[in-house]
This record gives C-alpha cells, structure tokens and sequence, in this order.
C-alpha cells in the first residue's frame, strides 16, 4: 500500500511538474500550484492524490511563481518592452545596481507598474540604463529586470 501511494507521488510529480511551470509568473504560483495539484490529484488518484498533488503542486508552483508581488520570467521581457516604449529617463547611481541596493529618494523618477503585470505593489525606475522594481517606501531595488 505505501509502495502504491509513493509511486502514485513519485507519477503526480512528473505529471504536474510542467503543470506548475506554466503558472501565470510569479504572481499567484504557489496557490494556483497547490490549487490545480489537488484537483488533478484527487481525479488521477483519490483523495490520497488530491493530497500528494496539492502538496507538489504548491511547491513547484511557489519555486516557479511564488514571489508576491514581483514579475514572473513570462512577464520581464513584455515588461522590460512597456518601459523602453514609455522612453523612461535613466538615473545615473555610482553605485552597483543589485538586489537590495537602496537607491535615494530625491532625483531618481519612479514609476506606478501597471496592473496588467501584477507587480503593483512596487515602483519601477531606469539605474543606469537598466529596469528595477522598487520598494516605494524604502527605495530598495527588490528585482533587475533584463
């Protein structure tokens, strides 16, 4: 009986892998993950599927798209486009443009993200020619986008 329950896993995993990969970005991946994982789970397998799948489902789906609030790897290059159309003016920064760096509150222009990328909770602003979110109340560049 265990060895049916961990081959089934083991199946739901491989079966669900791609599933989850496909979630909408980051936004919304560990809960569309675990969602669909349970429900694919429960008809392949029973309620014993239901629970294996929600589990892998939202892991995949947090590793894939689980970062609230930041733009998936489906969305940084339609992103990255949007701004480079909206002709932004960069900010020159002396200093590395990198994850964490906090960037200062007077000089540097930043920008409302469009709901249509999910990322509304942040700001964006060109540093050196490149495209950064950014948390608006500290100005910490939370995501590059390439």
């Amino acid at each position: 009986m265990k060895t049916n329950i961990l081959k089934c896993g083991a199946l739901l995993i491989a079966i669900l892998a791609p599933i989850a990969a496909h979630s909408q970005g980051l936004v919304g991946g560990a809960a569309n993950g675990a969602s669909n994982g349970a429900d694919n789970g429960n008809r392949a397998a029973g309620p014993v599927g239901g629970a294996v799948g929600g589990v892998v489902g939202g892991v995949v789906g947090g590793v894939t798209g689980g970062v609230d609030g930041l733009l998936g790897i489906d969305q940084r290059p339609r992103f990255h486009k949007y701004v480079v159309n909206e002709h932004r003016k960069s900010y020159h920064y002396d200093q590395d443009v990198r994850d964490g760096a906090i960037l200062p509150s007077d000089g540097v222009e930043y920008y409302e993200v469009p709901a249509e990328y999910g990322a509304t909770r942040y700001h964006y602003a060109v540093i050196n020619n490149q495209t950064v979110l950014v948390d608006p109340q500290t100005h910490t560049i939370v995501q590059i986008i390439q």
